[in-house]
């Protein structure tokens, strides 16, 4: 039938379709999914912008959202990474990004739960649910938690962005007072109260394309963060519950001090990790050369530690030098006393509060 044909029967098409029991039945089948799906949105935009405008606030403190973000970095995956390190360098680029992320949150969350535009507010939740998954999915101590909510959010944008909402919805009020949008080809994709203008075959083949890719999506990414599909449970390539330091470009100077670059890349976000105890030792005979004890990293001077991002840091705290998952910073441990260092090789090693031993190989000074 073409566009011509279509929108003269537009009128009679709006008025059986809305009337059909099977797509009625759908449409409230369906509205329990929809009103959620966008509850969960409209909660995570409108904490920010009315019930806790702190996160908005990037002179606030820790609440500020690039906190948050920055926790992500460790285990993002298909260049996230890289995505989250760029954003927290460039602060403008930052602050809009979080402002209209939570803005598109709080617009198609309120929509869905309105069934206004249903179709277009469940394709935003789609695409939401694919960059948390690959930003946040990895975390989680006990379980995947951050996974399973976009797993289910991006099943349940994909259903509702192939059904729409067709009961109590906005979108059908619309169609009443105005029949001829059910010959508008733009009406039919974005809203919700009609189904998609495809025939039979297409429409199995849009639903079964969206069904693999929600499918290999989601089983991919729990195969890949945990396991359990063709291979054992395993705790993740990076761990969401065990604090894990990268130490690397070491240099060990002829007075005895130590230049290290640190990032805790592993772990879960709930907590810092502590480094209490830190040590210089011969790679041969493991003889200490130096040692830095829990006070002495409690008492580092702010210069002994230059942090890459103004958000997770390294810093001397109350139990030795705290971070935050994701804190990359270039630390220096200053002479503690005045060593002899006639090996050929060291080993710097830090011990953490739960007394995990992070170690790093460094040549003896010329």
């Amino acid at each position: 039938m073409n566009t011509t044909t279509l929108k003269s029967f537009a009128p009679d098409l709006a008025g059986r379709s809305l009337a059909d029991a099977g797509w009625r039945n759908a449409g409230l089948g369906l509205l329990a999914v929809r009103f959620i799906q966008g509850f969960i949105y409209w909660g995570g935009g409108s904490r920010r912008f009315i019930y806790a405008p702190s996160k908005l606030d990037a002179w606030s403190g820790h609440n500020w959202m690039a906190h948050k973000f920055h926790t992500a970095m460790p285990g993002a995956i298909l260049g996230m990474d890289k995505v989250i390190a760029y954003m927290l360098h460039h602060f403008v680029l930052l602050y809009a990004g979080v402002i209209l992320f939570s803005a598109a949150e709080l617009i198609a969350g309120l929509f869905l739960m309105l069934g206004l535009f249903t179709r277009a507010s469940a394709l935003v939740s789609v695409g939401f649910s694919v960059v948390l998954m690959l930003m946040f999915g990895w975390q989680g101590a006990t379980c995947i938690d951050e996974w399973t909510m976009a797993a289910c959010n991006l099943a349940m944008g994909t259903t509702l962005l192939l059904a729409g909402g067709g009961a109590y919805a906005l979108d059908n009020v619309r169609l009443r007072r105005n029949p001829a949008l059910a010959g508008r080809g733009w009406f039919r994709w974005t809203a919700g109260s009609l189904p998609l203008p495809l025939d039979d075959g297409r429409l199995r083949t849009l639903a079964l394309a969206l069904f693999a890719f929600v499918a290999v999506f989601d089983i991919g990414t729990y195969s890949y963060y945990r396991g359990s599909v063709v291979t054992p449970f395993h705790g993740g390539p990076v761990s969401p519950s065990k604090h894990h330091v990268s130490l690397s470009d070491g240099v060990l100077a002829a007075d005895g001090s130590v230049r290290f670059h640190a990032y805790l890349d592993a772990g879960t976000p709930e907590a810092p990790s502590h480094i209490v105890d830190a040590a210089l030792v011969e790679a041969g005979s493991g003889q200490m050369a130096e040692h830095w004890d829990t006070k002495t990293l409690t008492t580092l001077p702010k210069t002994a530690i230059v942090n890459d991002f103004d958000y997770q840091q390294f810093k001397p705290g109350p139990f030795g030098i705290t971070a935050g998952i994701g804190a990359m910073a270039t630390i220096t441990l200053p002479p503690a006393g005045t060593p002899t260092l006639s090996a050929p090789n060291y080993v710097l090693k830090l011990t953490s509060a739960n007394n995990h031993v992070f170690t790093l190989s460094l040549p003896a000074p010329h």
